[in-house]
């Protein structure tokens, strides 16, 4: 085994619909895996999430399409259990199942937008998190965290969320090794304007999303005729 994959190692957490999967998806669990010393990223795709409209591919589309996405990726794995259920996904009871399967020691790391992240105060037992996993942030390069803006504009959590983020932050995103949870951390990520509503929107079209998915997923997308 060699030390990028050792179990000892912070286990990065990606969860979304993944309706599809694509290239953006793909180059974060990246850079989350270099900036943050992970020893591998799993996927998580969504069975129904709770604040948002029924994913547009089966979960077994969606499934299938991670499966084929994440082929070949050793530091990359995926966790079939939130998909194949039919009761809401949410994240906190996600990660009690993860520590219940890695135990209290191992790092586990949330990876989140800068979106998601700002929007945290309107998640479901959103102050647990910090008890489970930390919180590692993708944001643009030079971008500086704006609660002001976007998500947190109106939401009445944002100064409650503020001061968790000043609380909370580690010195660096490698630092999220020295214990098991509850700090905040930001990486940059390569921009890329890739959305999976756009890639559906493209396909609805008749237009082809080639090098914006995997050339796996854009065989199977073509071969069951989803999203047209």
């Amino acid at each position: 085994m060699t030390p990028e994959m050792s179990p000892d190692r912070p286990l990065g957490i990606f969860g979304g619909t993944f309706d599809p999967i694509h290239i953006a998806h793909l180059r974060l669990a990246q850079e989350a895996l270099d900036a943050c010393a992970l020893g591998a990223v799993r996927f998580i795709p969504a069975g129904q999430p709770p604040h948002r409209a029924r994913p547009g591919a089966t979960s077994a589309d969606r499934l299938a399409m991670a499966r084929l996405a994440l082929a070949g990726s050793a530091q990359f794995e995926l966790d079939e259990a939130e998909v194949l259920s039919d009761a809401p996904s949410y994240t906190v009871p996600t990660l009690e199942r993860l520590r219940g399967l890695f135990g209290q020691e191992r790092p586990l790391v949330l990876l989140l937008g800068v979106d998601a992240f700002l929007g945290l105060p309107g998640w479901h037992r959103w102050r647990e998190l910090f008890d489970l996993a930390h919180i590692a942030v993708a944001t643009r390069p030079g971008h500086v965290m704006d609660f002001t803006s976007g998500a947190a504009k109106s939401d009445a959590g944002r100064a409650a969320l503020e001061e968790e983020f000043a609380a909370r932050q580690a010195p660096s995103p490698d630092a999220l090794s020295a214990t098991p949870a509850g700090r905040i951390s930001h990486f940059e990520m390569t921009p890329l304007e890739i959305s999976a509503t756009a890639i559906r929107a493209v396909l609805a079209a008749g237009r082809s999303p080639r090098f914006l998915v995997p050339d796996g997923v854009l065989d199977y997308i073509e071969a069951q005729r989803l999203y047209i």
